[in-house]
């Protein structure tokens, strides 16, 4: 059994969200990464793609999600599967909102136009 204490968890900022590593290869050396993301108010992320499937717990606050230029609301209690290479963005509700995720190691993210300039995921390193 490996333990990852709160106090050891990684924290990455970006403009639209901190992304706190629970557990991944290089922490606590879990075979799939798993992290938080708490997004404030007026922070809409990116449109992006992620290379590989992702699940997306919501535990607080609610999101618009627009997966491949489809939109719908997430709130607490709901899970997204959202699949890999699909455009998609994040926008918080008016309160923000808390998601669990967890993809495969080595996953990799990029931009709609520039999808083979993949970078790595920090948090899920």
């Amino acid at each position: 059994m490996r333990i990852v204490r709160s106090a050891d968890t990684r924290r990455t900022a970006t403009p639209a969200a901190v992304m706190t590593t629970l557990a991944s290869p290089t922490l606590g050396g879990a075979p799939f990464p798993l992290w938080r993301v708490e997004a404030a108010p007026g922070t809409a992320g990116p449109l992006h793609l992620i290379d590989a499937d992702q699940v997306w717990a919501f535990t607080a606050g609610t999101a618009e999600v627009e997966v491949d230029g489809e939109r719908t609301e997430a709130a607490a209690g709901d899970t997204l599967v959202v699949p890999a290479n699909a455009e998609r963005r994040f926008t918080p509700g008016p309160d923000g909102f808390t998601a669990v995720v967890a993809g495969p190691a080595g996953m990799r993210a990029a931009m709609p136009a520039a999808p083979d300039a993949k970078i790595d995921i920090a948090w899920a390193a």
